[in-house]
């Protein structure tokens, strides 16, 4: 599906800058001498069709780099806590693997869980039922 959809927006476009591109093959003389605008020092013809389509080259290209420059604050703030994510992660395994080292001696031990004492000389509540009526 993914396919078509790009097919649907990359043919027509393709096929529009073709067109635009038989429409205009005349020369276009492009100065870089802002002072001799007659004889120019530097001067290339070119094209119109690939004059502009540089030039929305360029336009991208700068465009790109401008907003990538621009997200560079928050691309360091998400490498510093992506850091700081990973030592809480390391962090919580060692208390865990310390909490399962302190559990483990007590259960060598034999030591049986500490009940809560009854309420009032029942087991549980004061029906002496769980929450289903069955006696416990």
């Amino acid at each position: 599906m993914r396919k078509f959809f790009t097919a649907l927006i990359v043919i027509p476009l393709f096929l529009t800058l073709v067109v635009f591109a038989v429409a205009n093959r005349h020369l276009v003389t492009v100065s870089f001498d802002p002072f001799n605008a007659t004889d120019p020092a530097l001067a290339i013809s070119l094209p119109l069709f690939a004059l502009i389509i540089m030039v929305a080259i360029i336009g991208v290209v700068a465009g790109g780099s401008a907003v990538w420059f621009g997200q560079r604050r928050w691309r360091r703030a998400a490498r510093r806590h992506e850091a700081d994510a990973r030592a809480a992660k390391a962090h919580l395994e060692a208390l865990r693997a310390q909490a399962q080292a302190q559990a483990q001696p007590m259960a060598m031990r034999g030591a049986a869980p500490r009940l809560s004492a009854p309420l009032q000389g029942r087991l549980y509540g004061a029906s002496g039922r769980d929450k289903h009526g069955a006696t416990l």
